[in-house]
């Protein structure tokens, strides 16, 4: 009996282990999302920068590119928070 307990609480380790860690894949798949949308939001700024067919909305490409590093800040800030936390609350 006490070997089937044994195993049952590998078992549960083994999905604590598991679940900790598709937690953190979520934190950085979070992350990358963040990133793209970085991505994405300052490429338009810097294409309505760049092209003179756009040239009335040059403080709109301006706004696009102080957005975009905001959200960057943001994504890095929720990353290293979220990481701190898994590791507080599971200590792995």
């Amino acid at each position: 009996m006490s070997q089937k307990t044994t195993d049952k609480e590998k078992t549960l380790i083994t999905r604590d282990w598991l679940a900790i860690e598709r937690t953190k894949l979520a934190n950085e798949r979070t992350f990358l999302a963040y990133f793209r949308t970085f991505l994405v939001i300052l490429g338009t700024g810097l294409t309505v920068l760049k092209l003179e067919f756009f040239s009335d909305l040059k403080a709109y490409g301006s706004i696009l590119i102080v957005i975009a590093l905001v959200i960057l800040i943001i994504g890095i800030y929720r990353l290293f928070k979220v990481k701190k936390t898994i590791k507080k609350h599971y200590n792995s």
